[in-house]
């Protein structure tokens, strides 16, 4: 994997930790998501004047990855509400890489080094064990959790597929993610009311700026996977706990324990050898 690479897919881990940080420490949390996509749609269908049209080949894949999205984003709220940041993350994020990699092998075709693969192991194995607590993951709502990782993996292959194809990395991200973001209102509408999403409320700008920073986040791992195997993407992408780790108990009071940094040590080594 390319230096410039791993340091775009660091930056990006820091991005998506801190707006996930936002996301849990707000009180009502689906509101705060389908925010967050609104404001990505009015970027990405202002982006897309400029942008190319993405080849007709990727347009089953933008949608297709859309709607995963939206699934994730459900699941994702559902986790936060039964578990904290330094619990749910790691296995949520955890759970993905390795699912990644085995689905790139099987639909796209793709080989991964033996030390590539070990490297994967061992930041799954960290990122998973930092969400141990007395030696079993014990979480309210874990298969909530778990469909969350799920989800990860399956629009990070889709999406991996389809920019492959889209002949320009930066127009599949903002047709899809303005895909995105009109599905998630409309989920929102459906689940509860028009009246309550376009009300103002003072979290709005907060929730907003999160959209934003999700954007640019996914955006640089987009990109990246034109570069790199999808599976070593993803894997590097989640040392974004480190980054939750400390982030959650900076600012939501969680604690940062010797057991959780002998995690991130495993997670460390495990992303020198994919590096």
């Amino acid at each position: 994997m390319p230096d410039y690479i791993i340091v775009l897919t660091l930056c990006a881990a820091l991005l998506h930790a801190s707006w996930n940080t936002l996301l849990r420490g707000g009180s009502d949390r689906l509101w705060s998501m389908t925010i967050m996509c609104v404001a990505i749609a009015l970027v990405c269908a202002l982006s897309t004047l400029f942008l190319p049209l993405p080849a007709r080949a990727s347009w089953k894949y933008a949608l297709l990855s859309a709607l995963l999205h939206v699934g994730y984003n459900l699941c994702l709220v559902r986790s936060y509400q039964s578990g904290d940041l330094g619990q749910t993350y790691p296995i949520a994020r955890g759970s993905s890489p390795l699912l990644v990699t085995c689905a790139a092998a099987l639909f796209a075709g793709e080989h991964i080094a033996f030390t590539t693969l070990c490297g994967i192991v061992l930041v799954s194995a960290g990122i998973v064990s930092l969400a141990l607590r007395g030696g079993k993951l014990a979480l309210p709502g874990l298969r909530y959790t778990l469909a969350t990782g799920a989800f990860i993996a399956a629009y990070s292959v889709v999406d991996g597929m389809g920019v492959r194809v889209a002949g320009n990395a930066f127009a599949y991200t903002a047709w899809m993610c303005s895909l995105w973001g009109i599905l998630m209102p409309a989920v929102y509408i459906a689940l509860r009311d028009s009246k309550s999403l376009l009300q103002w409320r003072p979290g709005v700008l907060s929730a907003a700026a999160g959209g934003l920073v999700s954007l640019l986040a996914y955006g640089i791992i987009i990109y990246a996977m034109t570069a790199a195997p999808m599976g070593a993407v993803s894997a590097l992408r989640e040392t974004s706990v480190l980054f939750a780790a400390v982030l959650g108990a900076l600012f939501l009071g969680e604690a940062l324990t010797v057991r959780k940094m002998l995690a991130c040590a495993v997670i460390a080594l495990g992303t020198l050898m994919i590096g």
